[in-house]
C-alpha cells in the first residue's frame, strides 16, 4: 500500500485528494497545523512516504527549500499545487522541486468553481455586484483537481509533467450567478459596477493598492482575451471535467443557508443626534428570547432617517444612543431565540425593525414576514415602510373605493411607487405629481395621469388627495381644497388626516402576495453598498435622490 502525505488535508483541496487517494486504497497521513510546522521540516512525518503533495501556503517562497529537500531525502514523489498565474513565489517553488532530483508534477489550476461562494451572501440578497461580468473563465471543479492529484501521486507516467487545469467551458462572471440562480431557485442577478467605483470599495475593506489594480487589471484582460479551456483533465483522468452548474448543484445548500455568523460585523450608526454615520466595528448581536438573527440582505433608505439622525423626530421616533440606522430589513434567518416557533434557519423574511443597516439584526419574530418569492430579498428591503405606508394611507385611511379620483403628491418617491399601484389595483383613476425625473417611473407605475408640477396647476375635483412630499405652508394649503378627503404623511394639512405607518406583519404579508402575483411591481432606482450611506443622506438633503435606494452590507 503506497503512503501519501497530503499537506493542507482539511482544506478545499486537500480533503477531496485525501479522499480519492483513500478511495484508490492508498494510505493517507494528512499534515496540518495540528501535526506539524512548514517552518520545521523536521516535524514533517515522512516515515515510510513515497508521494506528497505539496501545498505551499504562503506568499514567498522562503522556507521552501529546506522542506522540498526533506521531502527529497525521505520521498520519492512529491506533486506540487501551484497555480495558472505561476506567480513569482511559485515559479521559485516549481524552480526548487524541478532540481530536488525527487519525480515531480506541477498543477496549475486555473480558477476554482468553489471561489463562487464568495458571492454566496450577495447571491441570497439577490444583487452580485462587481466589474467586468463579461470576465471569463473556464473554472475547475475541485473534484476534478483531486482526481488528477491522486493519479499523479499513485501512477506511473507524470514526472517532468506540467498540467494546466480547467473546465470544460470558459464561462463569464455574469454567467456564473445567473446558472447560480437557475439552479439554486434563488432570484439573483450580476450588477455592473465602474470598475473605479469598485477600486473605492476594496481599498476601504482594506485591500492593498497593489493588489485590488491586480486583481481589476486581470479581470479586464479576461474580457479581451478569455482563459483557453484545455485537456488535461480528461487526459489524465479519462473523464470529461465536471460543469459549473453540476458544482452548483452540489453545493446548493451551500448559497441557500448562511453559515456561522462572524464574531464581529460592522453597522452604520449615530452616537448622537446630529452626528455623522460611522461604520463601526460591534459585536454580532445573539437572538434574544423571541427574536431570530438574520444575515442581512439589505436595508433601504427612508428620507424620514435624515430627520431621525437630526433629532427632528425624537419627540415620535425616540431612539437609544448609539443607534444602528435601517428601519427596513430583509434577510436570511441564521438562528432563533428561545421560543421562536414557525421559522427556521434559511427561511427569507423581510419586515420594519431597528438595527438594518448592518451585517446582521436580532429582530423580534413578531415583527416579520416571509419575502416575496419572485424579486431578489434585497429588493424585498424596499417595502416595510414605504409598503405599509402606502397600504395604510390608500386602504384604512383613504378608503379609497372603485371608481373614485385620487390625487397623490409626491408621486416619484418610495411611497408613491406603492401608492399609484394600490391605488389602481382598487379601482381608482390615478393623478400623480412627479417631476421630469420620475415621470416614466410614475407611468410604469399605472398612473393615468402624471402631472409635472413645476409646470402644471393640480386638478381639482378629487375624492382623495394623497400627499407624499414635505410642502412650504401656503402649497400644503392649496392642497387642502383639491379634494373632499385629504391624508398626508409629509407636511400637516389643515383638516386632513396626517398619520406616520404602524408595523403590520399581516399586511406585509399581503404585500408580499402581491408581489409573488405579478400585481404590485418593486423598483429599485439604485443599489449602494452601506458604506455610502452618509453620501446618500447628503443627497437626499440637497432633493438629488428619487425612488428607493437598496443599500447592500459588506
Amino acid at each position: 500500500m503506497t503512503t501519501v502525505l497530503v499537506m493542507g488535508a482539511t482544506g478545499t483541496v486537500g480533503r477531496l485528494v485525501a479522499a480519492e487517494l483513500a478511495e484508490a486504497g492508498a494510505e493517507v497521513r494528512p499534515f496540518g497545523r495540528a501535526q506539524g510546522d512548514l517552518a520545521d521540516p523536521g516535524s514533517l512525518p515522512l516515515d515510510g512516504v513515497e508521494s506528497v503533495f505539496l501545498v505551499w501556503p504562503f506568499a514567498t517562497a522562503e522556507g521552501a527549500r529546506a522542506v522540498i529537500d526533506a521531502i527529497a531525502r525521505r520521498a520519492r514523489r512529491v506533486v506540487y499545487l501551484s497555480s495558472a498565474a505561476v506567480r513569482d513565489h511559485e515559479r521559485e517553488v516549481e524552480r526548487l522541486i524541478e532540481k530536488s532530483g525527487l519525480e515531480w508534477t506541477v498543477l496549475r489550476p486555473h480558477a476554482f468553481a468553489a471561489n463562487a461562494l464568495r458571492w454566496a451572501a450577495r447571491v441570497r440578497a439577490g444583487v452580485v455586484r462587481g466589474s467586468y461580468g463579461q470576465a471569463a473563465l473556464p473554472v475547475l471543479d475541485e473534484r476534478d483537481l483531486a482526481a488528477v492529484a491522486a493519479r499523479a501521486l499513485l501512477e506511473e507516467g507524470h514526472h517532468g509533467a506540467v498540467h494546466d487545469l480547467t473546465g470544460p467551458e470558459s464561462i463569464t462572471q455574469a454567467d456564473q450567478v445567473r446558472i447560480i440562480s437557475q439552479i439554486t431557485k434563488l432570484p439573483a442577478r450580476w450588477e455592473e459596477v465602474p470598475p473605479g467605483r469598485t477600486r473605492a470599495e476594496l481599498l476601504a475593506m482594506g485591500w492593498p493598492p497593489q493588489a485590488v489594480d491586480g486583481v481589476l487589471q486581470a479581470q479586464a484582460d479576461l474580457v479581451r482575451h478569455p482563459a483557453p479551456v484545455t485537456p488535461a483533465v480528461e487526459e489524465v483522468t479519462k473523464a470529461a471535467p465536471r460543469t459549473f452548474g453540476a458544482w452548483v448543484a452540489d453545493h446548493a445548500e451551500e448559497f441557500r443557508l448562511p453559515g456561522e455568523p462572524p464574531e464581529t460585523m460592522r453597522a452604520a450608526r449615530i452616537h448622537e443626534y446630529g452626528d455623522e454615520i460611522r461604520f463601526d466595528r460591534i459585536p454580532t448581536p445573539r437572538p434574544g428570547p423571541g427574536q431570530v438573527l438574520l444575515e442581512v440582505a439589505a436595508t433601504s433608505f427612508n428620507p424620514s432617517e435624515v430627520g431621525l439622525r437630526a433629532g427632528l423626530l425624537r419627540e415620535v421616533l425616540p431612539v437609544s444612543l448609539p443607534y444602528t440606522l435601517g428601519a427596513d430589513v430583509s434577510g436570511t434567518v441564521v438562528a432563533l431565540g428561545a421560543g421562536v416557533t414557525g421559522l427556521a434557519p434559511g427561511d427569507r423574511v423581510f419586515g420594519l425593525a431597528d438595527g438594518g443597516a448592518a451585517g446582521y439584526a436580532a429582530v423580534p419574530a413578531s415583527v416579520l414576514a416571509r419575502a416575496p418569492r419572485s424579486i431578489p430579498l434585497a429588493h424585498a428591503a424596499a417595502v416595510p415602510v414605504a409598503g405599509l405606508t402606502a397600504w395604510q394611507a390608500i386602504h384604512e385611511h383613504a378608503r379609497l373605493a372603485r371608481g373614485e379620483r385620487v390625487l397623490i403628491n409626491g408621486a416619484g418617491g418610495g411611497v408613491g411607487m406603492f401608492a399609484v399601484q394600490l391605488a389602481k389595483l382598487a379601482g381608482a383613476t390615478v393623478f400623480a405629481t412627479a417631476s421630469p425625473r420620475s415621470a416614466a417611473a410614475v407611468e410604469r407605475y399605472g398612473a393615468d395621469e402624471v402631472i409635472d408640477y413645476t409646470t402644471t396647476p393640480l386638478p381639482g375635483g378629487m375624492d382623495v388627495v394623497l400627499n407624499l412630499a414635505a410642502l412650504p405652508e401656503e402649497d400644503a394649503a392649496a392642497l387642502a381644497g383639491l379634494g373632499r378627503r385629504t391624508i398626508t404623511i409629509a407636511t400637516p394639512i389643515e383638516g386632513g388626516t396626517h398619520f406616520v405607518a404602524r408595523n403590520d406583519p399581516a399586511q406585509l404579508a399581503e404585500l408580499a402576495a402581491l408581489i409573488d402575483r405579478g400585481e404590485l411591481a418593486v423598483e429599485a432606482a439604485e443599489h449602494r453598498p452601506l458604506t455610502e450611506l452618509e453620501e446618500v443622506h447628503r443627497a437626499a438633503g440637497q432633493g438629488r435622490t428619487r425612488g428607493k435606494i437598496i443599500l447592500l452590507p459588506d
